[in-house]
Parts: structure tokens; C-alpha cells; sequence
């Protein structure tokens, strides 16, 4: 616990399945959260009770005053964490514009923001973003939801390559598979993938404290690793062509 005794960690859309998970297993462990979030008051309040010493912000990450506005409820920053998504679905350009702006714009803002707060301060710190297997897979039927997570990754190798040396910020994506929280969930209760897991392509289906603890391992403050991608996936992304 004491690795994470007053650590101040923000969580963007932290109060849903993953970031929820997330959330409890830092707080558990003495971390100082500020948990970010859209809508949904009432969830995020429920959270925010099971994770004593947090703090609720809601805030509009596509909108810059939003992302000011949660690194602000965090003095003494030491890490960020962006579960903020959408599933994007279909190929209209609206549905791609907001998918951009939602997936891609918000996220890699708040983080270069994070950054240059970090650097500003001379603080060691941790960024973490959350993509999707479908960023680093060509999921078909994904265009819009995958393109724009895809961008992030990217955009998160260049931010990590662009922090290098002092005073150390780490920047690290994790790419979820199939699980049973946050934007996957629907997908799993209505069986679209189902035969990955009866043909063996995946032992079982992800959990939400699976890409807690990815989370958390990334965060730590010895981690030795920047500028990289976990797909926690089961290995989907290896034997998806089994199914």
C-alpha cells in the first residue's frame, strides 16, 4: 500500500465496468483518485463510496475546459488513466466524426496535457490509455470504433518516445479483448462472440479485474516500461483465424 499512499490518480471515465474495477483495486491499495466522468451521476457516486478519499469530477474530455478541469482536482499529479470510449458503430461520417473526437481527439489531449503538467513539475508519472484488440487486429466491421483507437495507439508511442529522459513519465496503452465490462459486455450477453470460446480460440472471457491489474502494472512507480501496447485478450488476437 504504501507505493500508493497519497499518489494522486486520475481516472477519465473511470466510473464504468473497467474503470470501475480499476478504481477499487488502487483505492484498496491507498491510492488518491480523482474519478472523471460524462454522465451517470448516480453510478459515479456509488463508486466514489467504495473508494474512500476519492473525489468525483465530471468533466468532458473532447472539450479542453473539461480535461482542465480534472487535471485541476488533481494537485501533486502523479497518474492518468483514460478509459473514455465509444463503440462507434457504422461508417456515416458523423459516427466517424464523433468517434475521432471521442476515441482519439479527447483522449491523446488529456493525456499530452497530463504530460506537460507532469514536466512542468519535474514529477515522475504514469499515463495509461486504453484502445481495444480491435486497434491492433482487423476486426471486420470495425472501421470506425478501430481507426480511431488504432490512432491513439500510435499517438501514445509518439508522446511516450516525446517524454523521454526526466523526469520520467512512462505513457502505455492496454488494449482489452473480449470482456465481461465496459463497451464489450453487450456484445458477450448477446453472443456475438461465442465461438471463440466454444472452439478454444480463448479459454474464457475477460474480466474486468483482468485490465484492472494491466492497469495497475503500468502505474507502478518502478515500472521499467514506456511507449508499449498489452492486448488482454486471451490471445484473440493470435488465434482469432482458429475460429
Amino acid at each position: 500500500m504504501a507505493a500508493w499512499r497519497d499518489r494522486p490518480i486520475v481516472l477519465s471515465g473511470g466510473t464504468g465496468g473497467l474503470g470501475s474495477a480499476t478504481a477499487r483495486l488502487l483505492a484498496a491499495e491507498g491510492a488518491r483518485l480523482v474519478l472523471g466522468y460524462h454522465s451517470h451521476h448516480d453510478r459515479a457516486a456509488l463508486l466514489a463510496a467504495d473508494c474512500p478519499g476519492s473525489t468525483l469530477c465530471p468533466a468532458d474530455i473532447r472539450d479542453p475546459a473539461g480535461r482542465a478541469a480534472l487535471l485541476d482536482a488533481a494537485p501533486g499529479l502523479y497518474g492518468l488513466v483514460i478509459f473514455t470510449g465509444d463503440p462507434a458503430r457504422g461508417v456515416s461520417d458523423e459516427v466517424l466524426r464523433q468517434s475521432v473526437e471521442t476515441n482519439y481527439l479527447g483522449p491523446i489531449q488529456l493525456a499530452r496535457a497530463a504530460a506537460d503538467r507532469l514536466r512542468a513539475a519535474s514529477t515522475p508519472g504514469a499515463i495509461v490509455l486504453l484502445a481495444s484488440m480491435q486497434a491492433v487486429y482487423p476486426f471486420e466491421n470495425s472501421t470506425a470504433y478501430a481507426a480511431a483507437k488504432a490512432a491513439l495507439v500510435h499517438a501514445a508511442r509518439v508522446l511516450a518516445k516525446e517524454c523521454g529522459g526526466p523526469p520520467n513519465i512512462r505513457v502505455n496503452v492496454v488494449a482489452p479483448g473480449v470482456t465481461t465490462g465496459g463497451m464489450a459486455e453487450a456484445s458477450v450477453r448477446a453472443g456475438k462472440y461465442d465461438r471463440f470460446l466454444e472452439r478454444g480460440v480463448i479459454p474464457r472471457w475477460g474480466h474486468p479485474d483482468d485490465i484492472a491489474r494491466a492497469v495497475r502494472f503500468f502505474l507502478e512507480p518502478d515500472n521499467y516500461i514506456t511507449g508499449q501496447v498489452l492486448a488482454v485478450d486471451g490471445g484473440m488476437t493470435l488465434r482469432r483465424d482458429l475460429a
